[in-house]
């Protein structure tokens, strides 16, 4: 950023040189590039909350955030690097409070209140971004790309696994804990979970996440 002079006239002395900055062509495209993701990312959540993520078009995600179709794919190059991207950002506020936020999300409550927490809270991201987490698997329409890597390598899928894992691990050691987080991560995208958080039943499903957990991990 650079700086620029201007003189102020002082009526008891000298002119007085003033400093402003003023923001260089690469640090305004920067700006804008940020600006441009952001609102992409927002219109999308948006469309998410009305539509599957099969549903909605690189086209209509462009015309939402208000920037031009080839913004998007330069951005993220297809559907399912966007809805990649998306769930990569609304998950980077989870990951933050499991590790540095207050219990019982944070560090300092029991396995079995960490787990509770946690769960509610990805059933709530999930419940906002109908079908993302589903979108994401092997064989998911969002895409015909046919690298699309399997959801279980997926970063946002494997750190919420590991976390899982861990919980369990804590207080029982003697079950296939990796197993069990991936049931329980499955449930979150099967259709009839994501056909009853569409119809509202967010809280349905916690209740039984936490009678299945307070099963396996009783106090």
């Amino acid at each position: 950023m650079d700086r620029q002079s201007t003189s102020v006239q002082n009526t008891t002395g000298p002119p007085v040189q003033l400093s402003r900055c003023v923001m260089t062509e690469p640090e305004r495209l920067r700006a804008d590039a940020v600006r441009n993701r952001t609102a992409i990312l927002r219109a999308t959540e948006e469309l998410l909350t009305r539509h599957h993520p099969q549903q909605i078009s690189m086209e209509q995600v462009a015309a939402a955030a208000g920037v031009g179709k080839g913004t998007v794919f330069h951005r993220f190059g297809s559907r399912y690097g966007l809805m990649r991207a998306l769930m990569q950002e609304r998950a980077q506020d989870l990951e933050t409070a499991i590790s540095t936020g207050p219990p019982p999300l944070g560090q300092g409550a029991p396995p079995r209140m960490r787990l509770l927490a946690f769960l509610t809270a990805v059933v709530d991201l999930v419940a906002r971004n109908k079908g993302l987490l589903a979108a994401l698997g092997p064989g998911s329409p969002v895409t015909a790309e046919p690298d699309q890597e399997p959801r279980e390598t997926h970063p946002v899928y494997r750190s919420w696994h590991d976390h899982i894992d861990r919980l369990l691990h804590q207080q029982r050691p003697d079950l296939d804990t990796d197993m069990l987080a991936h049931v329980l991560l499955a449930t979150l995208h099967s259709e009839p979970i994501l056909n009853a958080l569409e119809r509202g039943d967010g809280n349905r499903l916690n209740r039984t996440l936490h009678d299945l957990v307070t099963a396996l991990l009783p106090e």
